[in-house]
C-alpha cells in the first residue's frame, strides 16, 4: 500500500460558534494520508499518473479560506468529501485542528478516516 500525504497545512478560516469567532479568521492545521496506487506513476516517472499533493493542497486551502462553518467536524466532513470525489481517493485519514482553542491544550481538532485500506 502507498500513501501520499500533507503534514502541517496551514489556512486562516471562520470558524467557531461563538460571536466573536464569526467575526475573525482562526488558523486551522490540517494533516492527510491518502491511499494511492503510485505504481503507473513511478513507471512513467510523470505527474499525470500520481495523486498531485500540491493540487490537493491548492484546493483544499482555497475551500477552507472561504469557508465559514461553526464546526470543525463539519469542515472535516467536507474536506474529506472534497478529496475522495475530486481526487479519486479510496481511502484518507484526516487530523483535522484548532490550535489554541482551548486555555491550556496545544490543539485540539477531529480525526477522521473514511473508506477501506
Amino acid at each position: 500500500m502507498e500513501i501520499v500525504y500533507i503534514r502541517g497545512l496551514e489556512v486562516r478560516t471562520v470558524i467557531g460558534v461563538f460571536d466573536w469567532e464569526r467575526e475573525i479568521r482562526q488558523r486551522v492545521t490540517l494533516d492527510l494520508e491518502m491511499k494511492s496506487d503510485f505504481s503507473k506513476a513511478t513507471e512513467n516517472d510523470e505527474i499525470e499518473y500520481a495523486l498531485d499533493y500540491k493540487a490537493v493542497s491548492k484546493r483544499l486551502t482555497a475551500y477552507i479560506e472561504e469557508s465559514s462553518f461553526k464546526l470543525l467536524e463539519t469542515l472535516g466532513s467536507r474536506i474529506a468529501d472534497i478529496v475522495q470525489e475530486e481526487f479519486d481517493v479510496a481511502w484518507l485519514r484526516m487530523e483535522l485542528g484548532k490550535p489554541g482553542a482551548v486555555t491550556g491544550a496545544r490543539d485540539v481538532g477531529v480525526i477522521i478516516e473514511r473508506g477501506e485500506l
